[in-house]
């Protein structure tokens, strides 16, 4: 291979790696910018719904409350179905830790509907939950 090919190659691989390491952190959906950091209550609607705190540093970790551990450790791919400033569908895959879709509506910045489904460790899920903002991580 002459110089100027392994010059062509470098630059193409240099490329691809950054367009790879560029498209590796997607910008958060439009809906989740109104939205704060800090710890959420999650609190389930139907038979047998649970509540449960939430520490979410990164507003993403509520599109992916049954995959929360996968998405801290960057495991899970997203899709967003759609997106506007009161609401956002995504899809995701976590790999062997499952997968899921959820929609989350937005109604203040501290409150949001929640309705997720999909697979998590082995089992269908499917979920309807009301988020609010209830004050720092402790």
């Amino acid at each position: 291979m002459t110089t100027g090919a392994w010059r062509a190659l470098g630059a193409t691989t240099a490329l691809m790696t950054a367009s790879w390491a560029g498209a590796a952190v997607a910008p958060a959906p439009v809906a989740l910018h109104a939205l704060e950091t800090g710890e959420w209550e999650l609190r389930g609607r139907g038979e047998g719904a649970e509540t449960r705190k939430l520490c979410v540093t990164d507003l993403r970790q509520l599109l992916q409350v049954r995959h929360v551990q996968a998405h801290n450790k960057a495991l899970c791919r997203s899709f967003t179905v759609s997106d506007s400033p009161q609401a956002v569908s995504v899809t995701y895959d976590c790999a062997g830790a499952g997968n899921g879709r959820t929609d989350l509506r937005v109604e203040t910045a501290r409150l949001v509907q929640i309705r997720s489904q999909g697979v998590a460790d082995g089992a269908p899920f499917a979920f309807s939950a009301e988020g609010r903002r209830i004050g720092a991580c402790g």
